[in-house]
């Protein structure tokens, strides 16, 4: 986090004490530290997901034992992963975020980590296309077996209908 300033004054104590924490522990120049809200917003590489996320999880200081949301944001460019997390020890929330490329998009899966993954990771497989390496399963969850396409990618093709 140096040479990166994180604006305090809208943060809550606990997220402010996780502001000045989570650099210390994490320690990767890859890493990227924003705010938005009452929240910190980490953004980093797609390949250090399970490692970053076993940190988060495990860390006496940290312990994120919750896996609130997993979503997917088509920016077009690229697809963007977001986890947002919580501690329910240390009543501190982030969301981590990782940035995935359109045409191949394949991440590790954190399914291992928490157990709710398991179902986010599929409706993003579905819906978006995203592979996630070492997934149990990736069964489809929300979309018949014969489904073509991603339809929460931008690009699908949306057919001309009237409401009503």
């Amino acid at each position: 986090m140096e040479g990166q300033k994180i604006e305090l004054t809208l943060l809550s104590e606990a997220t402010q004490k996780l502001s000045g924490l989570l650099p210390s522990i994490l320690h990767d120049s890859d890493l990227e530290y924003t705010t938005k809200i009452d929240e910190l917003v980490v953004k980093a590489p797609g390949g250090l997901v399970q490692t970053i996320c076993k940190t988060l999880k495990t860390n006496n200081g940290l312990f994120f034992d919750y896996l609130r949301c997993l979503s997917v944001v088509d920016y077009q460019d690229f697809l963007e992963i977001n986890y947002h997390l919580f501690s329910y020890t240390k009543r501190h929330k982030m969301v981590l975020k990782c940035e995935l490329n359109p045409d191949q998009p394949s991440i590790s899966s954190v399914s291992n980590i928490w157990k709710a993954a398991n179902w986010f990771e599929r409706e993003a497989h579905d819906l978006f296309g995203v592979v996630f390496d070492d997934h149990p399963s990736l069964d489809r969850l929300l979309l018949p077996d014969d489904f073509e396409g991603n339809p929460g990618l931008k690009s699908y093709p949306l057919h001309e209908y009237k409401e009503w």
